[in-house]
């Protein structure tokens, strides 16, 4: 019987047996080029003068804002949330990432726009960064007519305009204004994501909590009715895109804040709040280091493996208590 199977197989025709081949080493090559794009980009340095070594207030910000807006469209496969074609079409893990190093550069860069660029509220805004904001808040997942890449790269030349109106490249000066308060807006945003993702980090073993959405004021209302517990747990198949969405944020904010370092580092030494700032860098550097783990592990909180959303978690809400501290410290006179 063995003999006849093995028999009818070297039977087949020729073509069958070629497609099988093909159909494989391309199936292979597709498993291969998506482990290679499944690889984040390295942490780069931020650069604090510009290309004649003056300082510019300003200028790291900008200057980092587009070159972490450049990665995430240049980097191993380009911009993958909006592939339509294999391997790119089979990944989630780095569409994950994408997604939450698009939300600090909107972050950022609407900051820019209505804050930093501005010297009150009832001035003029930027033109440049005016236009160029709205495209970054574009359909993160067109794939044509525009695409995703096109918009995003519009706002990036915008941003580069602008910034080289900051360093008096061109014509007219644009200006940036380093100030606590300034800088308070901007962490506000920061506060909020970084708490968000902390929670829905700590959601990987969570079935459910207590509702507080109303608690600490007695008059508070809600359109619909509030259960007492929210059902919070993360879908099994959701973990690892959360897990990455998180090393996504923390990645964009790490750039941010050593870009903050060098924009507001009078304001900083000003309010000695330079320490808050470098322990936030840390926490962030921290969560990054490398997963040593073929897959994102979700073991019990005191199990016997590892839980990598839980130890994320640690990290983001170390540093969301850091820029809580920081906030604190800015609002003191």
């Amino acid at each position: 019987m063995k003999e006849q199977t093995a028999t009818s197989i070297l039977k087949k025709p020729r073509w069958i047996r070629v497609t099988a081949i093909v159909v494989g080493v391309v199936f292979l090559f597709w498993i291969l080029l998506g482990i290679y794009w499944s690889r984040p980009p390295k942490i780069f340095w931020v650069n604090e003068f510009v290309a004649d070594n003056r300082t510019v207030v300003g200028y790291s910000t900008t200057d980092t804002l587009i070159r972490v807006a450049e990665t995430l469209l240049d980097k191993r496969g380009g911009y993958l949330t909006n592939d339509k074609l294999p391997p790119g079409l089979w990944l989630d893990n780095i569409p994950s990432w994408e997604f939450g190093v698009l939300q600090q550069v909107r972050d950022l860069a609407r900051v820019i726009r209505n804050d930093y660029s501005r010297s009150q509220s009832q001035s003029a805004e930027d033109p440049d960064v005016s236009e160029a904001e709205p495209n970054f808040f574009f359909d993160n997942n067109s794939w044509i007519l525009p695409t995703t890449e096109s918009r995003y790269r519009e706002a990036i030349e915008g941003f580069i305009h602008y910034r080289e109106r900051l360093t008096g490249a061109a014509t007219p000066n644009a200006q940036f204004f380093a100030r606590a308060d300034n800088l308070r807006e901007w962490l506000a945003q920061v506060e909020k994501r970084l708490g968000s993702m902390s929670r829905r980090l700590g959601n990987s073993v969570a079935d459910n909590v207590v509702n507080e959405e109303l608690a600490g004021d007695p008059a508070a209302g809600a359109a619909q009715p509030q259960p007492d517990t929210l059902d919070v747990r993360t879908p099994w198949l959701q973990i690892d895109n959360v897990f990455f969405e998180a090393r996504g944020t923390a990645w964009a904010l790490l750039h941010f804040f050593r870009a903050a370092e060098f924009d507001f580092v009078q304001v900083l030494e000003d309010k000695n709040a330079s320490a808050s700032v470098r322990q936030i860098i840390r926490e962030l550097e921290a969560s990054l280091d490398p997963l040593r783990s073929p897959i994102v592990l979700n073991g019990g909180g005191f199990g016997l493996t590892a839980n990598h959303s839980l130890v994320m978690a640690n990290y983001l809400a170390r540093a969301n208590a850091a820029v809580i501290n920081l906030r604190e410290l800015l609002d003191q006179g």
